[in-house]
């Protein structure tokens, strides 16, 4: 389907959305993926242009730019995954459609991204910094360190 028909489609479904409250949301058939996919970019953004967009709408723990295996140079779309689902919904309603340096951006949920096949050209950590993202982990251990000097005193 053609990137700009695709993106007047997400678009009609966030109005019909509005205009019918009663049902369940489009958005849930991607409840279980933080994931989102951006294209249309200009080539020159960089990751951490992406990220100075898109962090509006909350934290952005793992970014895949694709980019040319031979040039290095970006092929113009990106996966993008938010430390909480919920910011997916809203990146998807604000910013598919925006314009950024005179090109419309198609944003859209991804239901299940698979990374990139070429992991045997990384080394471990930038394999394991690539599957799990790069938000810091929430400290639970504190909280319940806590909790036990509590009742014992």
């Amino acid at each position: 389907m053609n990137p700009l028909t695709n993106m007047r489609n997400v678009l009609k479904l966030s109005e019909h959305e509005l205009q019918n409250p009663n049902g369940k949301s489009w958005h849930d058939m991607y409840r279980g993926s933080a994931w989102i996919f951006i294209a249309g970019f200009p080539y020159t953004l960089s990751e951490g242009d992406i990220i100075c967009v898109f962090s509006q709408y909350g934290e952005v723990v793992n970014i895949n730019l694709v980019r040319d295996s031979k040039t290095g140079k970006s092929k113009g779309f990106c996966f993008l995954c938010y430390e909480d689902q919920r910011s997916t919904v809203l990146a998807v309603d604000n910013l598919n459609g925006i314009k950024i340096l005179e090109r419309s951006l198609r944003v859209d949920h991804v239901a299940d991204y698979k990374p990139p096949k070429d992991n045997e050209k990384m080394d471990e950590e930038t394999l394991r910094l690539y599957m799990e993202g790069c938000a810091p982990k929430p400290i639970n251990h504190l909280h319940t360190e806590a909790s036990k000097q509590t009742s014992r005193t």
